[in-house]
């Protein structure tokens, strides 16, 4: 009896929180400048699918072009990053060197500044670069993260020692030692900081709009947001289908990444 009421309370604390992405799909669906339909009206006579097409192809606003912009970037993002700070976790984790926690230390020191504070300086770098309003900006500063480092580190620190020395012994490098034996023993930390990254990057609003200025170069998140009176800011059917474009690709990846969040993060916080 005490199962049966965890699962019945579970299934309403489910449908409580999956309510509010039902409801923008339904509305989506209506006729295009339709009102906000009342709850009893809430399912529509006959489902608007073209308002998909209309917001995706609209020729007076590029959706299509910001979605294959946000899906490039994050992209890069995610799989630079990856590569980044793993061969960075490695260092600190598996190499030995004069300074190495001293310098980790440094290193984790730069997640105390908020992001927003971190921009000026980022953005004065990117012009001097001469990379504003191209992917450059884009993906480049993107690439390091503080906290996906310390992630992988307190991982890999995991992994039993002996079988680098095991390998070392074999005459294996240090690069076949990441590549070959510790990203493979690795993989739950990494798609744990994979999923972490494409929420950030995919949801990111503030940089994108310091580093592009023309439209053919925005990001989903920046487009939608700048230039959503293009299609009537009181269009709730196109305003929705637009939020349900944005949000369908975080839910996927969520939906294939959740079964190693608690492991990773569970794993990477033991040492």
């Amino acid at each position: 009896m005490k199962k049966l009421l965890s699962y019945l309370l579970l299934i309403l604390l489910a449908l409580f929180l999956a309510a509010p992405f039902v409801w923008m799909i339904l509305v989506s669906l209506h006729p295009s400048k339709a009102p906000i339909p009342s709850v009893d009206k809430i399912l529509p006579d006959q489902a608007h699918w073209e308002n998909y097409r209309l917001v995706l192809f609209n020729p007076e606003l590029p959706v299509f072009r910001f979605f294959v912009n946000s899906v490039i970037v994050t992209c890069a993002v995610v799989f630079g990053q990856l590569f980044v700070t793993s061969l960075a976790a490695f260092g600190f984790s598996r190499l030995t060197f004069r300074g190495r926690d001293a310098l980790f230390n440094l290193f984790l020191l730069s997640l105390m500044f908020a992001g927003p504070v971190m921009q000026l300086p980022v953005y004065l770098l990117v012009r001097s670069a001469g990379w504003l309003d191209t992917y450059w900006a884009l993906i480049v500063p993107g690439l390091s993260s503080a906290f996906n480092v310390f992630l992988l580190r307190q991982f890999m620190l995991a992994i039993p020692k002996e079988l680098d020395e095991a390998a070392r012994l074999d005459g294996a490098g240090e690069f076949f030692i990441y590549r070959r034996l510790i990203l493979p023993l690795s993989k739950t930390a990494l798609a744990t900081a994979g999923a972490f990254t494409f929420f950030a990057v995919w949801t990111d609003f503030f940089w994108p709009l310091l580093a592009t200025n023309s439209v053919e170069m925005r990001t989903l998140e920046v487009g939608l947001s700048v230039f959503k009176n293009s299609y009537g800011g009181a269009n709730w059917p196109l305003q929705m289908t637009a939020a349900v474009i944005v949000i369908t690709p975080l839910l996927l990846v969520f939906l294939f990444t959740q079964r190693f969040f608690v492991k990773g993060i569970t794993m990477g916080s033991i040492k």
